[in-house]
């Protein structure tokens, strides 16, 4: 039996100038293929808008709302969806995903992204159970932070890092993911609904008028690479605001990794906004020590 959900295309339906592989991918409001240029016979990674709670599709008709009061909802996700293609556009890192195409077709929007060979850092840390190196971590989130780094320059906040978003090309290269929860800090105050992931989103962000900043990327960051040690996510940051039993990663893993790192994580995952570091530069800078685990003043991002 097909695990593929009953809303998928299937393969070998054409896309504007993209013809259907595979399913590689499902969320709660997208669907992934991989899919070739016919013009180019590149392989490509096609982003599907379709939201399980506001939409449905029957066989190949097009894309249509569940029911007529889910409409509104419908069309907001539809916005924000292009949103993320409009940001993406913006953005060219090597450590960012790359946006080629947006088109709107079958009462969908459709985002066309490189296809890039590797695996989820989600499900590479639920397969390894944690415990991943002080080398696979150096690996992957200086780079991460560097793109991060960048989107904060141009005035957004990712709201959204967490292992599931983090994609791994061969080599641990990573790739940043998902950019539809992304905010605008032009538009400060006016943020209405926020994407929320226990263990991951400090406690700013639980409030549509939190204080949220770089910083809140930030703890996301600290979070992901906690994740990493331990192999699961840390306690949601509403329940350490209410009362904080987390152990510092420097107790429980000294010894295990460079003490420089394990503070860096603390760091970054302090409750109180303001005692984390302001930037993704400033935690990066935490994390470029010596071999001997002492600091090193200089950062690439500096």
């Amino acid at each position: 039996m097909s695990s593929a959900p009953r809303d998928s295309l299937p393969p070998g339906i054409t896309l504007d100038c993209y013809r259907v592989i595979k399913l590689i991918g499902s969320g709660g409001f997208s669907l992934i293929y991989l899919a070739e240029d016919e013009d180019t016979h590149d392989e490509v990674a096609i982003k599907e808008y379709l939201p399980k709670r506001f939409g449905t599709r029957r066989g190949l008709e097009p894309v249509s709302v569940i029911s007529e009061d889910k409409r509104g909802s419908f069309q907001r996700g539809l916005k924000l969806f292009y949103q993320e293609a409009k940001v993406l556009a913006t953005l060219r890192h090597p450590n960012i995903v790359n946006v080629r195409n947006c088109f709107l077709s079958n009462g969908s929007a459709y985002l066309v992204m490189d296809f890039e060979p590797g695996k989820n850092l989600g499900r590479y840390i639920k397969k390894r159970r944690g415990g991943l190196s002080t080398n696979f971590l150096m690996t992957v989130f200086p780079p991460l932070l560097d793109a991060l780094a960048l989107i904060h320059q141009r005035g957004h906040l990712h709201l959204d890092i967490k292992p599931s978003n983090i994609h791994l090309r061969p080599g641990g290269n990573p790739l940043l993911l998902d950019f539809g929860a992304v905010f605008h800090l032009c538009d400060s105050g006016t943020q209405k609904a926020q994407v929320i992931t226990p263990g991951f989103s400090p406690v700013e962000q639980y409030y549509a008028g939190g204080d949220v900043g770089p910083w809140t990327d930030v703890y996301a960051v600290g979070a992901t690479m906690r994740a990493c040690i331990e192999g699961k996510p840390p306690p949601p940051s509403l329940e350490r605001h209410a009362a904080d039993s987390l152990k510092p990663t420097a107790d429980l893993y000294a010894g295990r990794y460079p003490t420089p790192l394990l503070e860096a994580i603390d760091w970054a995952m302090a409750v109180d906004t303001k005692a984390r570091p302001r930037t993704a530069s400033e935690l990066c800078a935490a994390l470029m020590f010596d071999d001997d685990s002492q600091p090193n003043p200089r950062s690439k991002l500096a």
